[in-house]
């Protein structure tokens, strides 16, 4: 049964955000969102919520979307396996046309649909479009992942463009291949795109949607988690393993952003509802938040 509460509490918490809105207002925040809250229906719900609010309240929020585990049931039901090279996935030619069917053609069209039948304004855009994302070739450790990119340039006037119409951009992760990749798609890590996407356009924040809190200093309590830290910390963190496994390129993406001249970067609880609210507009935060 959902808690009820007054009216005075209801004020007490719009003049408790209202310093944060004011602090944003006018300001680009860059949204990764995946995991959970990509799947769950009452999460995903939360997550639409949550962007058309930032954009009532005059944040300029772009959203960078990836998708996982569509793609991977795509793949199965067409009966092609899934092979992975050092953490990414091998992308040929046949993957390469389901990877942009599923990204481009339903995914961010449906979160596009989602923020339009919510009462917001999006524009479903990927990184073909207009030559949004530029990328060539990746070689991971030297090996072969196919048409797997990483991207070279961002087109930022398109976003723009789209900010200036007063409608939330909603980018699928993959690019248009130049050089050695020329003539190609190319599949990009949706947290990378997402990192120089907000430093092109640049962003006061990037904001990575993910299944776990944060940055624990122990993984196995909760409790630990950091909620601030200074960019220069990430590297004394690795050494010491508290950044390990799966944390480290997210935290990589952070450091690329933060570099490239983005305020803060923050890695937030997605499995939460209103997780991005609650992060941006109290005190507390959810999850850790990286200074530049």
């Amino acid at each position: 049964m959902r808690e009820s509460i007054n009216n005075n509490d209801r004020a007490e918490v719009l003049v408790h955000a209202l310093p944060y809105i004011q602090a944003y207002q006018g300001k680009t925040v860059v949204v990764k969102y995946g995991g959970n809250a990509m799947i769950n229906a009452e999460l995903k719900a939360a997550v639409i919520q949550d962007l058309i609010l930032m954009s009532c309240v005059g944040i300029r929020t772009v959203l960078v979307h990836g998708g996982g585990p569509e793609i991977e049931s795509m793949l199965s039901s067409l009966g092609k396996e899934s092979r992975f090279v050092q953490g990414l996935r091998y992308t040929d030619e046949e993957t390469m046309e389901i990877v942009q069917m599923v990204l481009c053609g339903k995914v961010n069209k449906d979160i596009t649909a989602l923020i339009q039948q919510a009462g917001g304004k999006a524009m479903g855009l990927c990184g073909i479009d207009g030559g949004l994302l530029l990328g060539r070739l990746l070689k991971s450790a030297g090996e072969d992942l196919g048409l797997v990119g990483e991207i070279e340039t961002v087109n930022a006037s398109i976003l723009e463009t789209v900010l200036g119409s007063g409608a939330i951009p909603v980018v699928s992760s993959v690019a248009l291949g130049t050089g050695d990749a020329k003539g190609h798609i190319l599949n990009v890590n949706a947290d990378t795109a997402a990192a120089q996407i907000a430093v092109a356009i640049k962003a006061e924040k990037l904001i990575l949607i993910t299944d776990v809190q944060g940055i624990l200093r122990n993984v196995q309590d909760p409790d630990s988690l950091i909620k601030r830290l200074p960019r220069s910390e990430l590297e004394n963190l690795k050494k010491q393993g508290v950044v390990s496994k799966g944390m480290i390129p997210k935290t990589e993406c952070c450091s690329l952003a933060l570099d490239g001249g983005v305020k803060k970067a923050h890695i937030i609880d997605g499995r939460l509802p209103h997780a991005l609210l609650i992060e941006l507009f109290t005190d507390e935060g959810i999850g850790t938040m990286i200074e530049a």
